[in-house]
């Protein structure tokens, strides 16, 4: 029966594992494809004979929205037609106003002044507020060239600040036509295994996540030592509650009125937000040892363990380790943990376990605090010294493993990232489609050259200027 119960928990790492494995080597071997197609040809700055390079400002033609857009504020979760705007989500919300739709019979592309973000629009829409630029690719530009050539040019980040003179600035490619469409093609097929590739990758910290979850919950009930144990039993174990193995105290604020207090400060003063880290090194506040004295303060030794009472966000119910000697406010529950009876490293693991049902134990008004009474009745299933060591161990090594993965997939995140901006750079130098320019000259050479393309385009608007000139004189 022990040995079926310690299977179970060995089939938690090994599913996590399995899962990671499966996520990431399809990952490796797409992301190994991908990298060759952007390394498999020289890169060069000189363009194909048959492209020709014009301002950007030449490629479109600006929708307005004048009328018609739309504040964040007042977008609905649900409703008729969603607002696009030039913020990082695909759609900023909802509006029920059919008056401020922009229809869309040709794909348009958003830019954002501000952001610099870049989206592809094919249905009905409602612009979102200032930043938010509508542009509609010229005839001899494919839409989706246009897209993702505009994708690939670098603007300065000038922060906040309007980007949109910057692109019209930039110089813009222009392939003949049918090869805009083949452009548009490949890298339709690329960058959808790179977003792939992404979705897999952004989908392990979650599995990870879990992962530390599942340990955190084998260690403190004993199943993380089953095998150790050699039995199911808990023996030995004894529940209680922290208040029966620590010492728990708070600390306070000294006046701010008070300079001295404060002025050249040498005493680390630690406030709720120390305890968004495992353990805490330094401060970012400190206080005189006149302020200890007047004050009362108490100094907690290095590892006393931190638990934030109240604070905003995720922040009630975290724990951190003291790596340094230091006093607190009244925001935060230090625990000094009777190694006697229990292991710091045990009751901490405890804590990370019950972070939620510790967040639940508070109580008020908008923002529920905990109290140091609330932190002493924490309930606690102690195991025997020897066992509590072990847990550690065990946990510690388990969590190295999980942290190197993680690791492991920033990296890789980090590489796929770069890989967008590689494989569209090759694009709009001719690298992807050399092949198939070769076997294809008649659609590149003559009239269909980008050269002939944009001479054809030039006497049309010359023609419409010398009409619209001649029409003024005939009405004068």
């Amino acid at each position: 029966m022990s040995q079926q119960k310690n299977t179970g928990w060995a089939e938690v790492r090994t599913d996590t594992q399995q899962e990671i494995t499966q996520q990431t080597q399809n990952d490796r071997v797409g992301e190994n494809k991908l990298a060759y197609a952007t390394l498999t040809q020289p890169t060069t700055d000189v363009l194909p004979s048959s492209w020709r390079k014009i301002p950007t400002a030449d490629t479109f033609k600006q929708i307005s929205t004048n009328n018609k857009k739309v504040k964040t504020k007042d977008c609905q979760a649900f409703g008729k037609y969603p607002v696009i705007d030039q913020g990082q989500e695909e759609i900023a919300g909802f509006i029920d106003d059919e008056n401020r739709i922009i229809k869309v019979s040709n794909p348009l592309v958003i830019f954002g002044d501000h952001t610099r973000i870049i989206k592809w629009v094919n249905h009905n829409f409602v612009p979102g507020a200032d930043g938010t630029k509508i542009l509609e690719a010229a005839t001899f530009v494919y839409p989706r060239y246009f897209y993702y050539q505009l994708k690939s040019i670098e603007l300065p980040d000038k922060g906040y600040s309007r980007h949109f003179k910057y692109l019209n600035e930039s110089t813009f490619k222009v392939a003949p036509i049918a090869e805009q469409q083949k452009i548009a093609a490949k890298l339709d097929e690329l960058l959808a295994q790179v977003n792939s590739i992404k979705t897999r990758l952004d989908a392990i910290p979650k599995i990870l996540k879990r992962f530390r979850q599942s340990v955190l919950a084998a260690a403190v009930s004993g199943k993380l030592t089953e095998d150790w144990r050699k039995t199911v039993t808990l023996i030995n174990w004894e529940k209680v509650n922290i208040g029966q193995i620590a010492s728990v105290a708070t600390g306070k604020t000294p006046s701010r009125a008070e300079l001295a207090y404060w002025n050249s400060g040498t005493i680390p003063w630690l406030t709720s937000s120390a305890t968004g880290s495992k353990f805490c090194f330094d401060a970012e506040q400190y206080v005189s040892e006149i302020a200890v004295k007047k004050c009362t303060l108490k100094l907690f030794s290095p590892g006393t363990l931190l638990l934030a009472m109240y604070g905003e966000g995720k922040t009630r119910g975290q724990v951190t380790e003291l790596k340094i000697s230091a006093t607190c406010n009244q925001a935060c529950a230090a625990i000094m943990v009777d190694e006697k009876v229990a292991l710091t490293e045990f009751v901490k693991l405890r804590l990370f376990e019950n972070y939620e049902e510790t967040r639940k134990a508070a109580s008020g008004g908008n923002q529920p605090n905990l109290n140091l009474n609330k932190v002493r009745d924490i309930p606690i299933f102690l195991p025997p010294i020897d066992e509590q060591t072990e847990i550690a161990r065990r946990v510690e090594q388990l969590f190295a493993y999980a942290d190197q993965i993680e690791q492991r997939v920033k990296d890789a995140q980090a590489r796929v990232n770069h890989l967008t901006q590689a494989i569209l750079a090759k694009a709009f130098r001719g690298e992807l489609t050399a092949d198939w320019r070769a076997q294809n000259p008649d659609l590149i050479s003559g009239e269909n050259s980008a050269e002939a393309l944009l001479a054809k385009i030039q006497t049309e608007r010359s023609n419409v200027n010398t009409g619209k000139s001649s029409q003024r004189r005939r009405s004068v």
